[in-house]
């Protein structure tokens, strides 16, 4: 799939074209990833799926012309897969990252890093992992960092791969055990201390472009349950004439075209140079839960064929409700849109 999209000129469409990709903004990529994510193939055959091409975009911000040359470049050519190992089993981060527990300790020229990192997507069959861990010097504690670390490499061991109810994602997700994992301080991906501060360069962009995407996908839902309604007859007429149906493919008319919105707001505010925290926020909340509603009016204007592997729907459905959850659950981002308000309130 990587060679045909690579022979049409497809491939990698955000990466900038100095390292293979065609270097197109947040507002053509949202076009772009909204047609890949139509297809379930679309998004892995142009290399434009997670985790890799939210690695790929904090790589080409914040990597050494080294570490572009080592892993961005095979990366965006589509000769490796990668993963991002923040996410830890309780009481480590999840959702909040000020409580990662994974250490990399100072050892003369090298971190040596201990850790239990799970829900990693795309570890299985990766060529690198990026390793976010709280630095230490002595008793000196340095802060959040990330690391580069190749795969396969002994001081990284897939305990398992976790059973989930989406499978769309190359590699599925991981329970990882970082042992003894020795990096090199060459190997300190950005500077010291700043894994958090890179971690919402990379999430940021990376909330819009799972909207765009999975836009792509409630769409075919809403196309394959739109058809089924104007063939499928009962009661003296099509299922589209009957209100109860035509009213749920009216609402997905809606929540399509208020997503595309929001998706195309944030999308322009980047490309303006904008950090546009507050609106991503937004939109993932409202992307997710409209292009979930979307899925569900779909499958069940399907009934019982909704149900079935005989159309996209019922995998979309499954898909597209953990979207929900990853980059940031629905509350969590709630919150901080709350907190933002709050602070805009007690300054004024």
């Amino acid at each position: 799939m990587n060679a045909l999209a690579r022979a049409a000129g497809l491939l990698a469409p955000h990466v900038s074209p100095k390292y293979g990709g065609l270097g197109l903004g947040h507002l053509q990529r949202a076009l772009v990833f909204e047609a890949a994510g139509y297809s379930t193939l679309g998004p892995i055959a142009l290399h434009c799926a997670a985790p890799d091409e939210g690695n790929m975009h904090m790589l080409e911000l914040i990597a050494s012309e080294r570490h572009k040359e080592e892993f961005l470049r095979p990366l965006a050519q589509a000769q490796v897969r990668s993963c991002f190992a923040m996410t830890e089993p309780h009481p480590g981060a999840g959702s909040d990252p000020s409580q990662l527990l994974t250490r990399a300790e100072r050892d003369g020229d090298h971190y040596v890093i201990n850790g239990e990192k799970w829900l990693i997507t795309g570890a299985e069959g990766a060529g690198f992992m990026i390793v976010m861990a709280r630095a230490f010097d002595g008793d000196k504690e340095i802060g959040p960092t990330m690391f580069m670390a190749k795969l396969p490499n002994p001081g990284i061991r897939i305990a398992r791969t976790i059973g989930s109810m989406d499978s769309s994602f190359t590699g599925g997700h991981a329970q990882v055990m970082l042992e003894g994992l020795r990096v090199h301080k060459d190997d300190v991906l950005g500077e010291l201390g700043q894994g958090l501060r890179y971690a919402q360069l990379r999430l940021a962009p990376a909330r819009l472009t799972h909207c765009m995407r999975w836009l792509g996908a409630a769409t075919r839902a809403h196309d394959i349950a739109t058809e089924y309604a104007g063939k499928r007859r009962a009661f003296g007429s099509t299922l589209v004439r009957h209100e109860g149906v035509g009213f749920q493919l009216a609402d997905n008319e809606i929540d399509l075209h208020m997503s595309r919105l929001a998706i195309m707001d944030v999308a322009w505010r980047l490309d303006k140079g904008e950090h546009a925290r507050h609106e991503s926020s937004i939109a993932k909340v409202f992307v997710s839960e409209a292009l979930f509603r979307v899925a569900d009016r779909c499958l069940q204007v399907l009934g019982g064929l909704g149900l079935t592997h005989d159309t996209q729907v019922e995998r979309i459905f499954r898909e597209i409700r953990a979207f929900r959850v990853y980059d940031g659950p629905s509350e969590v981002h709630r919150w901080a849109i709350a907190s933002r308000i709050a602070r805009s309130v007690e300054k004024h």
